[in-house]
């Protein structure tokens, strides 16, 4: 049997070699074929090109107005105002930057009467130059030509996310190679004297609910007496160290790839999924790491002080050591922001924790009867548990679809601004945004929503607000129930993983009906700024997936160790709060040399969360693991 210090030392190695290399080859100058730095005109910056808009039209002034295709229902923004051409034939030229991370429609405007002025649909490309070139027909004066040129192509901006994923393919395919040698006798056995680590599994207390193999030493019953879990769960901790990893990348920038920050408004980015499958994964968690106490004999009363002294920890590190709204000025309650990802997490921690506490029952090792209800006694015990998270959701659409919210219609689910062509300029979140003015004051929540770039929305909103609690309480609750399946179906690996299959596809349906398999257009669309109910049932159903495909690789086939996923799920909380507070700190960020290159961007970033994962493993390697 392999012991957990069997894969470390390849792992590590990895996470070095991988960290060296994306430094160096995802450097300017090295990973782009061009010099970004030459390529760029007039200062422009990350995801835009260069347009010279020619007007041609005699005795008419021209003007530009765009609108991007991920911009729902937005009015057109001005662009660029270019005079008319002079009597001499002469065009007037003007230079105006262009976004180009999504296609955009370029509507033109002039002053002429009668004239009928063409749309233009294009995708310009990051750094490129191109030409607008607006004239009219010689037959015709009424009859308007515009023709983009390419006068310089843009850069492949997407080349470093491909250096960076061979340089990881390479690594990983030498390691591989590596381990081939390993299995000769006397190199393993090297090996794993060097490497072995010990037994760390039974030194390992939960860390937001994880499951372990024992609890707290101050336990008055022999650890002997609890036999429903003997080994710990390493498809949780990879799937936690897995969200973990992805929420640490995005929140150092992710290259400043538009496909790697939070949405707009609706629709999913990679950002968009990792921080509901934390949540999830505690949910699971939650409810074996509760039954080992129970069973082990610890009072409800005493697991509960335990829930209760945790959230509160949680809170209180979410809202005094990470708080966004130190960029506002020293922090002082003028300007503490109340929600967050860390509050979130403890309230609905302790929520689901007490759900489960009312209403545990203590799982026997062998209780595996294989009548028609108890195939469905992880539901049907807990049915009370159902009513309370049905009437939680009934409270969500209650309000969010017939709160009154002053001068916003019934059910608003819109990012105001420009959304809705301008019509709620000032209703963004409808009423997740005013019960959080409402109860929480608007210096109190978020100050950069992300909706207030695409959208230019005006007013703070706060994606982890007070309304959108009660569906990350919904999401604890689905991983709650994959906990239940690990217990009732323990080591049925075709029972555990045919339910995971069978909850995905329910929350898939679910999910196709509410959005109607749309982006926009949905009853009520996937909503990470919302937390809408249609964005938990998704997020669950690639969840359960996920999950299943984990723990196939990792708990049932061993084919995989969890590396190096596993080690930054054994320490969760220091290394979220540790890459928040370090931050802005060498080595996990230093002066670029072009800070408009997505190349060095990217290279940064990996390199600051592979510092993490490197980090997370020798503290695995120590022994060492906070929990709270």
């Amino acid at each position: 049997m392999a012991g957990p210090g069997r894969g470390c030392g390849p792992s590590a190695t990895l996470c070095v070699a991988v960290t060296v290399l994306s430094a160096v080859l995802l450097a300017p100058g090295l990973t782009q074929p061009h010099d970004l730095s030459r390529r760029r005109p007039l200062g422009l910056k990350i995801d835009q090109a260069l347009l010279l808009v020619h007007n041609e039209l005699i005795h008419e002034n021209l003007t530009v107005s765009w609108l991007s295709d991920s911009c729902y229902q937005c009015l057109y923004q001005d662009l660029v105002s270019v005079p008319m051409s002079n009597t001499s034939g002469k065009p007037s030229i003007v230079a105006v930057a262009v976004d180009s991370q999504h296609p955009i429609t370029l509507h033109l405007n002039g002053t002429g009467a009668g004239r009928e002025l063409p749309r233009i649909h294009y995708h310009f490309g990051e750094f490129g130059n191109y030409s607008l070139v607006v004239k009219s027909f010689a037959s015709s004066t009424k009859m308007i030509s515009c023709d983009i040129i390419i006068n310089e192509s843009p850069v492949n901006s997407h080349l470093p996310i491909l250096y960076a994923f061979l340089i990881y393919v390479g690594v990983l395919s030498i390691l591989t190679v590596g381990r081939v040698f390993v299995i000769i006798d006397p190199i393993r056995n090297w090996f794993y004297k060097k490497l072995h680590p010990g037994d760390t599994d039974r030194l390992i207390n939960s860390e937001l609910g994880s499951p372990t193999r024992t609890d707290s030493t101050s336990s008055d019953v022999p650890a002997t007496t609890w036999t429903v879990s003997q080994r710990r769960l390493r498809s949780l901790d990879t799937f936690r160290g897995l969200s973990l990893i992805i929420m640490v990348f995005v929140n150092y920038g992710g290259g400043k790839y538009w496909f790697f920050k939070h949405q707009s408004w609706n629709g999913l980015t990679l950002a968009d999924l990792v921080f509901p499958w934390f949540v999830f994964i505690m949910g699971t968690s939650i409810s074996l790491s509760l039954n080992s106490m129970l069973r082990r004999g610890c009072s409800k009363w005493k697991v509960l002080g335990k829930a209760l002294w945790r959230s509160f920890l949680l809170f209180l590190i979410g809202i005094v050591i990470i708080n966004p709204n130190y960029c506002l000025g020293p922090l002082s309650w003028g300007n503490l922001r109340i929600p967050g990802v860390l509050q979130r997490l403890g309230f609905t921690y302790l929520v689901v924790a007490v759900l489960e506490l009312l209403f545990a029952k203590a799982v026997a090792e062998n209780d595996t009867l294989e009548t028609p209800y108890f195939a469905l006694r992880d539901i049907l015990l807990y049915w009370p548990q159902w009513v309370f998270i049905l009437t939680l959701e009934a409270t969500w659409l209650g309000l969010t679809f017939l709160l009154i919210v002053p001068g916003c219609p019934k059910g608003y689910l819109g990012p105001g601004g420009i959304g809705d062509f301008g019509k709620y300029p000032n209703c963004t979140g409808g009423a997740a945004g005013y019960i959080d003015h409402l109860l929480l004051g608007e210096k109190h929540i978020y100050q950069h929503p992300s909706s207030n770039v695409l959208y230019q929305t005006t007013v703070a909103y706060d994606p982890e607000g007070i309304l959108g609690t009660i569906n990350s309480i919904c999401m604890a609750f689905f991983g709650l129930q994959a906990g239940k399946i690990f217990l009732f179906y323990k080591d049925q690996h075709k029972q555990i993983m045919s339910r995971f299959f069978i909850w995905s596809v329910v929350m898939g349906i679910i999910s196709a009906i509410l959005t109607k398999c749309s982006k926009d257009e949905g009853y009520i669309p996937a909503n990470k700024n919302l937390w809408s109910i249609s964005y938990v049932t998704t997020l669950s159903c690639f969840a359960y997936l996920l999950l299943l495909l984990i723990y196939y690789l990792v708990d049932v086939k061993k084919w995989w160790s969890g590396a190096p996923f596993f080690y930054p799920g054994m320490n969760s909380i220091l290394v979220y709060v540790g890459h928040e507070v370090f931050e802005n700190y060498f080595p996990f960020k230093w002066k670029m040399k072009d800070s408009q290159s997505h190349g060095e961007h990217l290279a940064q970033n990996l390199v600051a969360t592979s510092i993490w994962v490197i980090i997370s493993y020798l503290l695995y390697r120590k022994r060492i693991f906070w929990k709270i």
